[in-house]
């Protein structure tokens, strides 16, 4: 995905999050939407606006769970367990829906200037204090020392493409066993763990990259990634919820580093 990406918006202005963020990502861009507003058909009329005839919705989804009781057939106790499942709805872009409030339709101005949104980036990561060194022609984290390698910023395209490489090596920096102790069970380069772990710091960096208002160009190596993500995902149809939610909460530790506003 290329240009400047924003997050999915609610009807209310909070951002979604997690799988959701890809999934309306995903309906936006197959169906041209500009707009980052998403709504309810009832939320829609609420506001006094309507959904175009034969406009089809996007599939969100939330989790939750219920409890369910049980009787051990060799005691005859009674117990309860939670079971968690994923819920779906449909939204429509405000693109499908007329007569709502002007703002809705209204372009959002970036919070941030050209300038001023790579000042703030560098804000961003130097608020982390992570051990960051430069040098070298590779990216990476390096988990067992715990530090992260890049290039110096004249070696990329462009500044953005900097902090987006940076953002990806962020996330990684979160699954330490100190932040967030993420283990995916990786044993060697490219095997499955490895590739779980490389589809979460890339969904992480893109979940960054919009909430910085950063542009992603598509880098050199998406197609190794890509190929790797695959194996994955034949194997495993829930790996993407799991990258996302484990990406949203990478993203969520670091902004909760951040020094207050």
């Amino acid at each position: 995905m290329a240009g400047k990406i924003t997050r999915p918006l609610r009807h209310n202005g909070l951002p979604y999050a997690g799988i959701n963020v890809l999934m309306l990502w995903t309906a936006a861009v197959a169906n041209g939407y500009v707009a980052p507003i998403w709504m309810t058909y009832r939320q829609a009329q609420e506001l006094g606006g309507h959904v175009r005839k034969g406009e089809k919705g996007a599939l969100v989804v939330y989790a939750d769970r219920f409890t369910r009781k049980e009787t051990d057939e060799v005691t005859g106790e009674e117990t309860e367990r939670e079971i968690p499942f994923l819920k779906g709805y449909t939204v429509f872009n405000v693109e499908q829906i007329e007569g709502l409030p002007g703002h809705y339709y209204a372009k959002p101005e970036p919070r941030f200037s050209a300038l001023q949104r790579i000042a703030h980036a560098e804000r961003f990561f130097a608020s982390l204090h992570a051990d960051i060194r430069i040098g070298g022609s590779e990216a990476y984290y390096a988990q067992e020392a715990d530090y992260i390698r890049l290039p110096p910023i004249e070696a990329f395209r462009d500044a953005s493409a900097y902090y987006a490489t940076l953002a990806h090596e962020a996330t990684h920096w979160t699954k330490h066993p100190s932040r967030l102790d993420r283990d995916f069970g990786r044993k060697r380069w490219g095997d499955e763990g490895y590739a779980q772990e490389e589809l979460v710091a890339e969904l992480g960096a893109a979940f960054l990259c919009a909430d910085l208002e950063l542009t992603l160009q598509p880098r050199e190596d998406h197609a190794a990634y890509i190929a790797t993500w695959l194996t994955v995902l034949k194997h495993d149809k829930r790996a993407i919820f799991r990258a996302a939610a484990h990406a949203q909460r990478a993203a969520d530790y670091l902004h909760r580093l951040q020094p207050p506003m």
